[in-house]
């Protein structure tokens, strides 16, 4: 079994990034104007400089606010930039979903689950499909928000809830709590979280899970305990947020969804209850939910499509757009951007800093038997 090492979590080394920036702009400008002259890809003929260029971009419902804000701002940038019109479609749904609309025909320019856990997932039922190539060789980080484990205040003194491998010794010592998060074939926040229990289970990342110790008792046994304190299972994350903040301490305990559901709810909890949610990151360690900007290697996008796809990866990425970011919950990946610390503070249930390991996601073949082994270990007992 692997051991985890701890320290302080740094996210994104800025110089690491700054390059990543500079080779992206460059990468992509390359590839627009050499395809002009010497395209070998299968794309639409190149027609000379368009009045207008219109995208698709497909993309998760947690950062709708955010994308909703910025994306007016990017029009007038990119047309004051190039004296070109830029239309962005915004076409929103559920992580799993957007999944599932690509495999059966959808033709985005750009994709942005909410975790790249989703990236090998895909490229494995895209590959199955009899593709030769994968669909997505490159990504970029758009965002970030942790998968935590979100408790009433009162529950996380009295139990001093460290992780999921706590909440296991709480089911075995007899202690009684409500546990919950969203359903793993609904919601990237639910999968998210299933991975961490099975990860946990193990001691181990979810990158090292196989298909066969998924399946070994003692693994299913820890999961499906923890899993018996379940009291609903929703089909998005902003559920529990809401419904807890709401329903108060009485109807549960703790539960696993994304660290902005905290800063969303926590303070409109403690006005209605007198107690506030606040985030434990797990010891065992977080997946980051990084909101990857894909550009899709499909045949169906031109070379503008590409080139304004690329432009407005750099413009999400922007100081402007990642301050607005933060408004919304989300902690920024470009460097020079500030965490503001007004807003991720203790005092609004969260963590600026967390020590603990950042988790790797799964392979792709992993991740889909997670889905199937759900049905082993979900509480059979629970509607939803």
């Amino acid at each position: 079994m692997s051991t985890f090492k701890r320290g302080r979590v740094k996210l994104f080394p800025r110089s690491g990034y700054i390059l990543l920036l500079v080779g992206s702009l460059l990468g992509f400008i390359s590839f627009s104007f050499i395809s002009v002259f010497y395209s070998g890809f299968q794309q639409r003929p190149f027609t000379g400089t368009p009045e207008k260029i219109e995208i698709e971009f497909l993309y998760t419902s947690e950062k709708q606010g955010w994308i909703e804000d910025v994306t007016p701002l990017f029009k007038e940038w990119f047309r004051r930039k190039f004296n070109i019109d830029v239309s962005v479609r915004l076409t929103v749904m559920g992580t799993h979903q957007t999944v599932n609309e690509i495999l059966h025909g959808a033709t985005p320019v750009a994709w942005s689950p909410a975790s790249s856990i989703w990236i090998p997932y895909l490229n494995s039922k895209w590959i199955n499909q009899g593709h030769k190539e994968p669909l997505i060789d490159k990504w970029t980080p758009l965002v970030i928000t942790p998968t935590v484990i979100v408790c009433w205040e009162s529950f996380y003194k009295e139990n001093n809830v460290t992780g999921f491998r706590k909440l296991f010794n709480l089911v075995k010592r007899g202690v009684k709590f409500k546990y919950g998060h969203p359903d793993p074939l609904l919601s990237n926040g639910g999968t998210t979280a299933t991975v961490m229990e099975f990860a946990a289970a193990l001691n181990t990342t979810p990158d090292k899970l196989t298909l066969e110790n998924l399946t070994a008792p003692k693994v299913l046994d820890f999961v499906k305990s923890i899993e018996s304190k379940a009291v609903y299972y929703g089909s998005s994350t902003g559920f529990f947020g809401k419904w807890a903040a709401e329903s108060g301490p009485s109807a549960i305990d703790c539960f696993a969804v994304y660290e902005n559901i905290v800063l969303e709810n926590s303070l409109k909890a403690f006005k209605m209850h007198g107690n506030r949610l606040i985030a434990v990151y797990p010891e065992e360690g977080v997946i980051l939910n990084d909101h990857p900007y894909v550009i899709l290697n499909g045949e169906w996008i031109d070379v503008w499509e590409r080139f304004a796809a690329s432009e407005y990866l750099l413009f999400l990425l922007s100081y402007e757009s990642q301050v607005k970011a933060q408004k919304h919950g989300f902690r920024p990946v470009n460097p020079s951007v500030p965490l503001n610390t007004t807003i991720f503070s203790e005092e609004n249930g969260v963590k600026s800093e967390f020590n603990v390991p950042v988790l790797s996601p799964p392979k792709g073949e992993v991740l889909d038997a997670v889905f199937t082994v759900w049905a082993k270990v979900r509480n059979p007992g629970v509607q939803g």
